[in-house]
């Protein structure tokens, strides 16, 4: 069976609860169309998170990556198309804040995912559940990700398919933060299980 990396990230800002951490645990160990699923967390801090992703492609050797990141406010779940070679926007865990920094120096200024996104979408959206492709992935710690996978893939795995998916908040982080749409998490878990089958039947 092949080995898929899905990865999450620790809370965050002002976002006490993370639902991509409880998805990736809830998954890890699970078999999910061809794919045995490898959970992982990445902590939230700009000089860390790559190096993290970069060692959990070393260690376990996946057959593809997913990364998941949460953007508090959409309503969607929704691929990203692409990644660029920038860190900026606000603090991370450690209280770090870059403005306009490159990620990789002799890097692209950006990589396209390489996984199938329209198809993912289309899945969702066949399941029940709102979807779209997404145009950015912002330039802060969900960028950094997606694009260090990618750039990974591109310069030592190039048939790697990597890519960065956003979810919208769960139910329970809404009631704890406030004025957020939000999902149920039984919903978060259907979609990206349906994301990794699309993966898996292409």
């Amino acid at each position: 069976m092949k080995k898929l990396l899905l990865t999450g990230f620790e809370p965050f800002l002002d976002y006490m609860i993370n639902p991509t951490m409880k998805i990736v645990e809830s998954l890890h160990g699970t078999n999910i169309g061809d794919y045995e699923i490898i959970g992982k967390i990445i902590p939230v801090d700009f000089n860390l998170s790559g190096d993290f992703l970069l060692n959990f492609i070393k260690e376990d050797q996946p057959d593809a990556v997913i990364s998941l990141g949460l953007a508090a406010g959409r309503y969607k779940i929704t691929p990203e198309r692409i990644a660029l070679n920038v860190k900026d926007g606000d603090t991370d865990n450690k209280g770090i804040k870059p403005i306009d920094e490159p990620i990789r120096e002799r890097g692209e200024a950006a990589y396209l995912s390489t996984l199938p996104i329209r198809q993912m979408v289309d899945g969702l959206l066949a399941n029940g559940l709102p979807a779209a492709i997404s145009n950015t992935a912002g330039a802060y710690l969900c960028n950094n990700v997606m694009y260090e996978g990618l750039y990974y893939a591109k310069t030592n795995k190039p048939d790697l398919p990597t890519g960065f998916i956003h979810i919208p908040a769960s139910h329970e982080l809404a009631i704890q933060h406030g004025n957020i749409p939000s999902w149920s998490h039984e919903d978060l878990l259907k979609g990206v299980q349906v994301c990794i089958r699309v993966l898996s039947e292409n």
